[in-house]
């Protein structure tokens, strides 16, 4: 299976990868864990990579680009997740996977409204002690961390002002790559609603089509 995942903030999109992965046995390319592994490993793209981030800047798409192909490179059988973010990147990874003969299979979208997204996150907390991620919403009221008893906190990131901001960067520079997808026949959209097991079932579902 050859797989993007698309989806906002706090749509699920990290717990589905995982189910995804453990039945399919596919690489779970994350750009994220790309970008941390050149860092560490100081590749030439890690180095410019870094140059970008020591001065506060976002690292350029031609960059992530590059990472992201030769992470392809060692795989046959993938799920994106993170990736592409904007429109010139998905022209990017077409261009790789067709230089590759890696046809992607379908681009798997979690639907989820907004005002639910700002709830689920906004009451997100990490446990200072061993950083297992829990939600409020499902837990009992002042508990500490189910896992180890540390103290459970609210990272910056899961304020509501920041989490509306990342919302809102979604729409203007992810969003239109639904209709694109859309356009190439590969877009498969699930209700991302219910416990993780109900939205995978959908998603097996979906991409079952």
């Amino acid at each position: 299976m050859r797989l993007v995942l698309l989806g906002a903030p706090g749509s699920g999109k990290g717990t589905q990868a995982e189910f995804l992965k453990a039945r399919h046995g596919c690489a779970h390319i994350s750009t994220g864990d790309i970008l941390r592994q050149n860092l560490k490993d100081g590749t030439d793209l890690g180095l410019k990579a870094k140059a970008f981030m020591d001065k506060g800047e976002l690292v350029p798409d031609g960059v992530v680009v590059g990472m992201v192909r030769e992470r392809l490179l060692r795989e046959r059988e993938f799920l994106m997740d993170g990736f592409p973010r904007t429109l010139p990147q998905a022209e990017a990874l077409e261009k790789i996977l067709e230089e590759l003969t890696l046809p992607l299979d379908a681009v798997l979208l979690l639907r989820v409204d907004e005002e639910l997204i700002v709830r689920r996150l906004t009451n997100r907390r990490t446990c200072r002690a061993c950083g297992k991620i829990w939600n409020l919403l499902a837990m009992p009221p002042n508990a500490d961390c189910p896992e180890c008893g540390g103290e459970l906190y609210r990272r910056d990131d899961d304020a509501e002002s920041v989490i509306r901001n990342r919302l809102s960067v979604y729409r203007e520079q992810t969003a239109p790559l639904v209709e694109w997808y859309e356009k190439r026949g590969k877009l498969r959209a699930v209700d991302a609603v219910g416990s993780p097991e109900e939205i995978f079932a959908k998603a097996e579902a979906a991409l079952g089509q």
